[in-house]
């Protein structure tokens, strides 16, 4: 099979995704008033409403409307003040009543978009950039994407956000990895049917793997801002469903698609839509036809297997719920959500670029996770007037350490670590001021975590304190260059990287206690003296 580069030389992917979010901060479900509650005993939260017993009527939960609003609002949406619920039926165990109520054609909200910023390795999977020149107000851009200096901006519609109840969680027994394939039977859990659910559905304008991946990352992070969901793939409270089909470069028609079903990670959604764009590009150049279906990723086999025919509208005899009457929301209403809105993830980039000069790429990369981007305000907050020039070496501690160790540590909660904002600033200023090096700073970082002490303290109990005299420098660095006659002769033959044996020679000589960026500059000028 060809790799994702080669295909999409010839081929162009087209991309839509329906994600799929729990609106986990409410206290109830969505048409009862049975309480949410991640890994609660089995069936403990069930009431005759979602478990659809005769007679059972809905009451909506308003807040949950007031959520997806809110969603649509920090997307861009229009509103709808007049929409109403459908019966979509199925036969299945995960739905007890066989019905699951969703909108219908008109939705909550409808014709929104995101610009997605894609830069750096991201973007080299677009290959139909080529003549485009970076710039503003049009020159540069085609189609849905503008170019840029680093990457390329994609602006990618959204048809709609509509609400639903998510369904029962079937836990399959007896068969390989919990999947349905071999078990022997299967139990049905109904606390989690009737939670309300909001499913945004975009176009079909995204191109790459990757631009999927950003999409989806971005959606969870408007999400988090505002409030409405924990979005936890792990938990199943995010997911995603991955339409792809291909067609030829320079072709309009579309393809016939495929769905990869229930993506629970931004590897996975990756890594399964590029395997789908590589198998349906392998069976149309060997003539074969792409059937219409649902698959599943198999992310320990590296490829997607066939779930079922997909079904299509008419499956599922969608009418109107007769038991909710339509709703009217009032401009008024939703004025009173839009005034709600928190500060979104694309104003708080532009804030920190603005505010602390921080680069796009950086000031996108603290908004990943909440608590580093507390992380980052506290810090800034406890550096004063030192804000701007602190502002870098702080972000780089919070992308590069803090995150690595939340990430190693999942499920900690940074504010109940060792490491306060004041002891980062203290960190950073003792690299700033060459006091440490970078290698001694993730020293640092780490016995801060593991001893709960101060960076001072500990860089002093260890003596890890920089020698940044230039006399006692060139001392090392005279007798080092004395010392190595046949690598003196080697640089001055043009072989400059000779240069990184003697900083090693002097370090050595200094017990690490160089500071090497003052090494470097004298051992160049007595070098290219010698």
């Amino acid at each position: 099979m060809k790799k994702l580069e080669e295909v999409l030389k010839d081929w162009e992917a087209v991309i839509g995704l329906e994600i799929h979010a729990e609106l986990t901060t409410l206290e109830t479900k969505m048409f009862c008033g049975c309480k949410l509650e991640f890994g609660a005993d089995p069936n403990t939260h069930t009431c005759p409403v979602c478990l659809g017993l005769p007679g059972a009527l809905p009451v909506p939960n308003k807040a949950a409307i007031e959520s997806i609003v809110l969603a649509g609002l920090a997307t861009n949406c229009d509103i709808e003040k007049r929409s109403m619920f459908y019966r979509k039926n199925y036969m299945y165990p995960d739905m007890a009543k066989n019905f699951q109520t969703t909108q219908g054609p008109v939705a909550f909200c409808m014709r929104g978009h995101l610009d997605l910023h894609v830069d750096g390795k991201a973007a080299s999977e677009r290959i139909d950039l080529e003549g485009l020149e970076p710039g503003d107000q049009g020159t540069g851009t085609a189609g849905n994407v503008t170019k840029t200096e680093d990457g390329y901006i994609a602006h990618v519609g959204i048809t709609r956000i509509h609400m639903e109840e998510d369904a029962g969680k079937m836990v399959h027994v007896g068969g390989g990895e919990g999947r349905i394939a071999g078990a022997t039977h299967s139990l049905v859990d109904y606390n989690r049917a009737g939670t309300p659910l909001i499913e945004l559905v975009t176009e079909p304008e995204l191109r790459t793997p990757e631009e999927a991946r950003l999409f989806m990352q971005k959606l969870r992070q408007i999400y988090l801002a505002i409030g409405i969901s924990d979005c936890s793939m792990e938990e199943g409270s995010l997911r995603c469903d991955g339409n792809v089909s291909l067609r030829r470069r320079g072709e309009t028609k579309f393809g016939t698609k495929t769905e990869l079903k229930n993506m629970n990670s931004f590897k996975n959604l990756h890594d399964g839509l590029a395997y789908e764009i590589c198998r349906q590009a392998e069976v149309l150049e060997e003539g074969g036809i792409i059937y219409q279906e649902t698959r599943h990723w198999d992310p320990s086999a590296k490829r997607t297997i066939v779930m079922r025919v997909k079904e299509t509208a008419d499956d599922y005899r969608l009418f109107p719920e007769p038991d909710l009457a339509p709703y009217d929301l009032t401009d008024e209403w939703i004025e009173s959500v839009r005034a709600k809105l928190p500060e979104l993830p694309d104003q708080k980039v532009e804030r920190f670029g603005r505010t602390f000069g921080l680069s796009a790429y950086d000031a996108r990369q603290l908004i990943n996770d909440p608590q580093i981007t507390s992380f980052f305000e506290e810090c800034m907050e406890v550096a004063g007037k030192d804000a701007a020039k602190l502002a870098k070496p702080v972000a780089n501690l919070a992308i590069n350490d803090v995150a690595a160790y939340l990430n190693a540590n999942f499920g900690t909660a940074l504010d109940q670590t060792p490491l306060t904002a004041a002891r980062a600033i203290e960190l950073v200023k003792l690299l700033a001021d060459d006091a440490i090096s970078s290698k001694q700073a993730k020293e640092v970082f780490a016995a801060v975590m593991d001893q709960d002490k101060d960076p001072a303290a500990i860089v002093e109990e260890r003596g890890m304190k920089q020698v940044s005299d230039t006399g006692a420098i060139e001392a090392v660095v005279d007798e080092i260059i004395a010392a190595n006659p046949d690598e003196v002769a080697r640089y001055k033959d043009g072989n400059t990287k000779v240069i990184g044996f003697f900083v090693g020679q002097c370090m050595k000589k200094m017990r690490g206690q160089g500071n090497p960026k003052l090494i470097n500059q004298v051992l160049a000028q007595k070098l290219d003296q010698a």
